[in-house]
């Protein structure tokens, strides 16, 4: 067992449901007691530390806050290498360079290093959950959650099905598609922390009948999260209304093959009409909030607030959707959001930032039970962020004079230099990396 000394930050609730003050518990001289089975026996202020946990081997991570590890909720582990590459919009991006890259994971042995690294960098980053893509690959699949399963991480992945508009060497057809991921469901989903999610890359590479088979697949495995893209941009939205004429929308695709539920995570959503917001809202799916894909492919603005209003709420996740994304960090995840949020007229606090990307992105995962907040019983999976990680960030932190100002100011600056460490199943593994 051990003990760890910090300032604690643990979110309870939706601060835009239930207002800033009732949303987190934070102490300034907190404690979190790890048992030996990786999990939080206790935390709470630490002058209330029980006194049978008084006498373990303590980390004091003194004005550091450890608060429960990132969880990203879209992003591609086959990308990790083409972040920063050029292109004029999304579908030229993906033909110049995403699918020439994916197709290199049929090796196996390129799979397991790119896992390694991948993970290397989640960890970095203070992410120890994610929901991610795979490529069409069964044995990169088989790589990517036997590198999560060396670790103890809480994974949820899934092979991509794709059987149009896409090259050869990464194409499937709708009974292969349907065949492979019952078999890695199969062999996968609930070995240690590891689940799986059906995965569809998106209308336009997929045909009516692997839409089919994708549903065949929910409605066998209902409880499996479903994840795919929608209405990223502009371009792929007529793709979309070409290759499927009968549909009202985009999201209309989706709902005709059942693919709409409270387990199923859509990227993006820029572009979406009220009409699919309220079935969307309607279904309980998800929206993915990508912002620094989103701006570093000029795919849009996405309006959280918008999609948040009362009378059709939907629910809304946080991912970095690297490599569209522009980097693995968390706290730049969240900065652009501000922005966005800034540039389209309704602002997010800090407060909703770190509840997305902890508590409110496990609730969606249906994972609360395990991972996102500090309560006894939950996994050890702890991020320890330096409000004072490098000189400027030092000197900013000197003018913050609440915890919101704190936040603020990581999420706004912050990088894999402002975590500390990161804690996988009561385990400290960052430092690990650089040793």
């Amino acid at each position: 067992m051990h003990l760890i000394k910090a300032k604690t930050l643990s979110f309870i609730d939706d601060p835009g449901i239930v207002g800033e003050e009732r949303s987190y518990r934070f102490h300034e001289k907190g404690a979190v007691v790890i048992d030996d089975e990786g999990l939080i026996a206790w935390s709470g202020a630490a002058s209330d530390l029980p006194e049978t946990y008084r006498d373990l081997p303590v980390t004091d991570y003194g004005r550091k806050i450890v608060m429960p590890g990132f969880i990203d909720a879209h992003l591609h582990f086959p990308q990790y290498r083409m972040i920063a590459a050029f292109g004029k919009d999304l579908l030229d991006w993906l033909n110049r360079y995403t699918f020439v890259e994916e197709q290199r994971y049929a090796d196996y042995e390129f799979a397991q290093m790119a896992a390694t690294k991948f993970l290397d960098e989640l960890i970095r980053n203070g992410i120890t959950s994610c929901l991610a893509f795979s490529t069409i690959h069964p044995v990169a699949l088989d790589a990517l959650f036997e590198e999560a399963q060396k670790r103890g991480m809480a994974l949820v992945s899934g092979k991509t099905m794709m059987d149009c508009n896409a090259p050869k060497g990464l194409s499937d057809t709708a009974e292969t598609g349907y065949r492979q991921s019952k078999e890695l469901i199969d062999k996968w989903h609930g070995v240690g922390r590891l689940q799986y999610a059906i995965t569809p890359r998106f209308a336009v590479t997929s045909s009516e009948a692997q839409l089919e088979a994708t549903g065949a697949l929910k409605r066998e495995y209902p409880d499996l999260v479903l994840q795919t893209h929608l209405s990223e941009n502009h371009a792929e939205i007529a793709a979309v209304a070409n290759s499927f004429p009968w549909s009202k929308d985009y999201t209309d695709v989706y709902d005709h093959y059942g693919l709409l539920s409270e387990k199923a995570f859509f990227a993006h959503g820029i572009h979406l009409s009220e009409r699919e917001l309220a079935r969307m809202s309607e279904t309980g799916a998800a929206i993915v909030h990508c912002p620094t894909s989103n701006n570093f492919l000029g795919s849009g603005l996405f309006r959280y607030h918008h999609a948040r209003e009362a009378g059709r709420p939907v629910s809304v996740a946080v991912g970095s959707d690297v490599g569209g994304g522009t980097n693995h960090s968390t706290l730049a995840t969240l900065r652009d959001a501000y922005v966005v949020s800034q540039l389209v007229g309704h602002r997010i606090t800090a407060f909703d930032a770190f509840y997305l990307s902890t508590l409110g992105n496990a609730r969606l995962l249906h994972l609360d039970h395990e991972i996102g907040s500090l309560a006894a019983g939950h996994s050890a999976d702890l991020v320890v962020l330096d409000p004072e990680a490098t000189p400027i960030m030092a000197t900013r932190h000197a003018l913050s004079g609440s915890l919101h100002d704190e936040l603020f100011a990581l999420m706004i600056m912050g990088d894999d230099r402002a975590v500390t460490e990161t804690w996988i199943a009561g385990k400290a593994v960052k430092n690990e990396l650089a040793g």
